[in-house]
């Protein structure tokens, strides 16, 4: 497939800009390619374990999403049973600082957003 050549505008309804933001915004997405970022290339089961309370439909659905996006590789080893392993591309490596960025801010932010919900939660409960 071709590209339009328009310029990418992520705020038009028909920009492919879109999709992509909705795949690389999921928390499984951000969860997955900041695994492979610090493990380097993983099975699925080692994704699987790493990443708690992801079912496998989801991990195969966003592997299965990065993969047709070009941000990572899935190469099956001619084993019995056949070894498949994940690696990033250049394409999806090139999204480790904001990937980083963002699960760390969560991190360091959690409690302060925990606090917020707890605090709307006791004044809507009073209203």
């Amino acid at each position: 497939m071709e590209s339009s050549g328009l310029p990418a505008d992520a705020y038009s309804a028909k920009c492919p800009t879109r999709q992509v933001l909705d795949h690389i915004a999921g928390k499984w997405t951000v969860l997955v390619i900041d695994s492979l970022l610090q493990e380097g290339t993983m099975r699925y089961t080692d994704l699987s374990r790493r990443i708690g309370g992801v079912s496998q439909k989801m991990l195969t659905q966003t592997l299965r999403s990065l993969e047709s996006d070009g941000f990572l590789t899935r190469t099956v080893h001619p084993t019995i049973p056949p070894r498949v392993e994940y690696e990033l591309t250049d394409l999806g490596r090139s999204l480790a600082e904001p990937v980083t960025a963002l699960r760390q801010w969560a991190e360091r932010h959690i409690n302060d957003i925990e606090r917020a919900r707890h605090t709307i939660a006791q004044q809507s409960a009073t209203e």
